[in-house]
């Protein structure tokens, strides 16, 4: 199934084609797949080239480490989040390794590693989806995430599956037309609020 974005400009087909179902086939990642996501969000840009993510990884090849890591999401989000083969969460380092000094930049970085992880996965015929309903606290103490480091978002990844086998709730949001603010409500100049001219 695809669900191309209807672009008010041109972008790449990659962004085009990229989005965040719920339906995930049970098939297995290939591990040089999975390595090649996650060496795109290695090269995502930083704030000082910190790189301030981790990533914790499940795959269903291990039933335990995958149910721990299901167990961290909100119901709503196992539901359907069950089926996909590989679960993660996000995690960012709060602070700069040099100087010790806040990074408040440390979520951007983190969501633009995961923005590379994204595309990557659509190049490969994969697809993620970003969750923030998950139990921080809970992911905190069951994989030991230190003080001054922040789960960020929980991620379902795997192959498109079979919209149909979805509950009707979530058949519903899966089939829903994919929707945009319009550039014009939130690109300005001079002041805010007032839109950049863009032609058409």
């Amino acid at each position: 199934m695809e669900k191309l974005a209807t672009a008010q400009f041109p972008i790449h087909e990659l962004l085009q084609r990229r989005w965040s179902p719920l339906a995930f086939s049970s098939q297995p990642i290939e591990p040089e797949k999975l390595a090649s996501l996650l060496e795109a969000a290695r090269w995502a840009a930083s704030s000082f080239n910190e790189q301030p993510w981790s990533f914790i990884v499940a795959t269903q090849d291990d039933r335990e480490a995958f149910d721990r890591l299901l167990g961290c999401l909100a119901e709503g989000n196992q539901v359907w989040a069950k089926q996909a083969p590989v679960l993660m969460i996000s995690v960012a380092k709060l602070k700069f390794e040099k100087n010790g000094v806040e990074n408040r930049h440390a979520f951007h970085d983190v969501g633009a590693a995961e923005a590379n992880l994204a595309i990557q996965a659509t190049a490969l015929g994969l697809f993620i989806h970003q969750m923030a309903g998950f139990d921080v606290p809970k992911a905190r103490e069951l994989y030991g995430i230190p003080e001054g480091y922040d789960p960020v978002a929980a991620i379902a990844l795997g192959y498109p599956g079979d919209a149909e086998t979805l509950s009707d709730q979530y058949r519903d949001r899966e089939f829903s037309p994919r929707q945009r603010k319009p550039l014009n409500s939130f690109v300005f100049t001079e002041k805010w609020g007032q839109a950049l001219p863009l032609s058409e």
